[in-house]
């Protein structure tokens, strides 16, 4: 008989999608030699928090098709539980494109995982883990998914463990007038808020880290990311900065989803706020020295 995984410590829940990156930091315009991958933010901060020593678990949906199968076969890799993943053979495994200096390209319209929908947790032991992390991508990837993630909140509100939400605006998605109050009433429902000090001025104008703490008084936990200034923690415990470490960039994206797990990781071993943040930065620069969403 084939051993359970341990239950996880962490579940994370959102969609995944096959990555195309440049093998070099060059525009897709030019590049001529390309790597296949995985990215998506919820599964970034499973695999990082597992490469860290917690059992994790990423629950979501992928396409009958190779890509799907592709994309399962990495996260099992990396030591990730995938039994809450269902496959759907009636829609495709989502597929976008970095075009390292520009952002990147998505092609997930009507994906797998865009039809996740509040039964889509049935049997998933969210009580039983520390940690649920969440992100503001998926309430944007349909109306089923944003009542999931309704789903998630309402279970998790009387649950021993948190809720973990990265805002995670992306504005290839939606507006900024469009994100700004759905993501503001979600976060004002988590325990624990990850959000960039620049994606906080887009969405609600705040200049600083002290004004989304305003913003977001009743978070028990709020992290604000300032780029490579450095991050702070407000809690009830008071404030905490950790500055940045000095980092050669050759790619951003997904330094917030390493970030954010180098914490969640440091917070399930115990560690005090300075640590977490520390133990987040080192994650995050791990990342920007890469294509790669993962190391």
């Amino acid at each position: 008989m084939t051993a359970q995984p341990p239950a996880p410590r962490l579940i994370t829940i959102g969609e995944t999608m096959a990555l195309v990156a440049p093998m070099a930091a060059e525009p897709l315009l030019t590049a001529q030699d390309f790597r296949l991958g995985i990215g998506g933010a919820e599964s970034n901060v499973a695999v990082h928090v597992a490469a860290l020593g917690h059992p994790t678990a990423w629950v979501s949906a992928l396409g009958d098709d190779v890509l799907g199968e592709r994309v399962r076969a990495v996260i099992d890799g990396f030591g990730v539980d995938t039994r809450w993943v269902a496959t759907d053979a009636t829609a495709p495994t989502g597929v976008y494109f970095k075009d390292p200096g520009r952002g990147v390209q998505y092609y997930r319209a009507g994906s797998a995982a865009s039809r996740m929908r509040p039964a889509s947790l049935d049997g998933v032991p969210l009580e039983q883990a520390e940690i649920v992390h969440i992100s503001g991508i998926t309430p944007v990837l349909s109306a089923s998914c944003a009542e999931l993630v309704e789903a998630v909140l309402d279970r998790m509100a009387a649950a021993q463990g948190i809720v973990s939400f990265d805002v995670n605006h992306r504005a290839a998605l939606w507006s900024a007038a469009e994100a700004a109050p759905v993501l503001r009433r979600l976060a004002e429902r988590a325990d624990l808020v990850f959000v960039g000090r620049d994606e906080a001025e887009t969405l609600w104008g705040c200049e600083t880290a002290a004004d989304a703490r305003a913003l977001l008084p009743g978070v028990p936990t709020l992290v604000v990311k300032d780029g490579d200034v450095g991050a702070t923690e407000f809690s009830d415990a008071g404030e905490v900065f950790v500055p940045a470490i000095p980092t050669e960039v050759v790619e951003v994206v997904g330094a917030g989803d390493a970030f954010a797990a180098g914490y969640l990781a440091a917070l399930l071993a115990g560690a005090p706020a300075s640590e977490r943040l520390l133990a987040g930065h080192r994650r995050a620069s791990l990342v920007l020295r890469s294509t790669s969403d993962l190391v």
